[in-house]
């Protein structure tokens, strides 16, 4: 009796949590209009906080090939309040793109679940399908997204066994460069106080991100000035004028009056038929009314997304009452559409000016690798200013050269440029790319991700050091 009531546990075992410890009631059997794949997808919701009704939902693919072998990779995307299921796992880096009738899905031949498994996040709730039961969360900032977030993935975990013992890989873009260090340093608490589970994290990479605002600011006038945007006179008056320690989200403008004037005009000479995200990216015209609204938004807010056609596409499909119930989606049917970028969330306006580098340092100092990547056709978050933000970081840390700058290659081509400093922090720029780096440029992003994720420097030579 005993021997058939432990056979019979196991047979329950295996239709709860299938025979990899997954959770068989997220499992998503097939999207409408996808391709045949050999590897499996899960969607669902995990509560963060029960009694205010807080649930954040994701999406989780496996890798290609060796899903059991392979480091589990979170990626978010920035904001604050966009999607990173819409962003990162449905036009950049996941396994699919809408097509262009909005109704099914091609199939994205650069997949960063080449070399990881990968999980995306809505967060923070009111974003996506994420929600509250409780108004009051939706007035949020990044001391509650980090402890959100935290707890998610303890109880993902819960969902996810198989996973505890794996290697974590915390990536993401943008205002994710406020998202991500802080939820490490999160985990890394956790892992100093926990006597039971600890993160295994084993390395950062965040590209284009916001990391200090007094310094991202101006890059974007560097940047404007260095690619022939604005003249002479217009960068001059800037860089002379304008004092950006004083420059911040909530009162961007709180400087002097020429430098108002300089930066308007500065816009002004840009225009809004320029994607300042991808500044040789043609535009999708059909969109140029939301488009000039967002770019006349930059300087007071730095968001993701490249306001291309794919953006109709993805908000139709999602929005697509059998893809909803295929991700196990919109559980509570939410009273608004899916939508990139949220409409309900009520984000803080000044944690967009908190110094991102300390963090950092503590995220180094626990020997964790930093890899910070900037597309070099991205205006919005520049390399202009991160390159100087790794080198002053590199500085705090009494870091040397160990890698000297000098060009990275991919398939015989010059895949952008790179250093490294005391063989843990290092700066990549990826060439063509723009402000969603594999979307832009996915070989060339898969690469760096592969090299990234198998603890490997970038390629110095034509020579193929990787497949991906």
């Amino acid at each position: 009796m005993g021997v058939m009531w432990w056979f019979f546990g196991l047979v329950v075992a295996g239709l709860v949590y299938g025979v990899r410890g997954y959770p068989l009631e997220d499992l998503v059997v097939r999207l409408p209009g996808q391709p045949k794949v050999g590897f499996r997808q899960y969607a669902g919701y995990v509560d963060v906080d029960v009694k205010s009704g807080k649930s954040l939902f994701y999406y989780f693919v496996e890798a290609e090939d060796d899903p059991h072998h392979k480091p589990l990779t979170l990626w978010l995307n920035g904001g604050p309040g966009c999607s990173s299921i819409g962003g990162g796992a449905f036009t950049e880096l996941g396994p699919f793109f809408p097509k262009g009738d909005g109704r099914g899905l091609r199939r994205n031949s650069k997949s960063w679940n080449k070399a990881s498994n990968l999980l995306f996040v809505e967060s923070p709730a009111g974003v996506g399908w994420s929600y509250s039961n409780t108004t009051s969360d939706y007035t949020c900032g990044d001391a509650s997204s980090a402890m959100d977030l935290h707890i998610f993935m303890m109880k993902w975990y819960d969902k996810f066994p198989a996973f505890k013992s794996r290697d974590l890989f915390l990536t993401g873009e943008s205002y994710a460069g406020h998202y991500i260090p802080q939820l490490a340093v999160a985990l890394l608490d956790h892992n100093a106080h926990s006597t039971g589970y600890k993160f295994n994290i084993k390395g950062i990479a965040i590209g284009n991100p916001l990391l200090r605002l007094d310094r991202d600011a101006p890059a974007t006038y560097e940047f404007f000035w260095s690619h022939g945007m604005i003249s002479d006179e217009v960068g001059l008056a800037i860089m002379n004028d304008c004092d950006f320690e004083d420059y911040t989200f909530a009162s961007p403008h709180n400087v002097t009056q020429s430098c108002n004037q300089a930066m308007s005009e500065a816009n002004s000479i840009v225009g809004s038929y320029i994607n300042s995200y991808d500044v040789i990216l043609d535009v999708c015209y059909p969109s140029i009314v939301e488009q000039e609204l967002r770019l006349r938004k930059l300087a007071t807010k730095i968001s993701v997304g490249v306001d291309v056609c794919m953006t109709y596409e993805r908000y139709f499909y999602f929005n697509l009452p059998e893809v909803q119930k295929a991700l196990h989606a919109n559980r509570t049917n939410l009273p608004y559409s899916w939508s990139m970028c949220s409409g309900v969330l009520n984000y803080s306006d000044t944690d967009g000016n908190i110094n991102i580098l300390p963090l950092l340092e503590r995220i180094v100092q626990n020997q964790i690798p930093v890899w910070i990547f900037s597309g070099d056709q991205d205006s919005v978050v520049s390399l202009l200013g991160s390159r100087t933000l790794v080198r002053e970081l590199a500085h705090d840390l009494h870091f040397n050269i160990t890698v000297p700058y000098g060009a990275w290659f991919h398939k015989g081509q010059v895949g952008g440029w790179a250093t490294e400093y005391g063989n843990l922090l290092t700066f990549a720029t990826v060439r063509g790319a723009a402000h969603m780096v594999p979307y832009a440029q996915p070989s060339r992003a898969l690469h760096l991700f592969s090299s990234f994720v198998r603890g490997r420097r970038l390629p110095n030579t034509t020579h193929p050091s990787i497949d991906d």
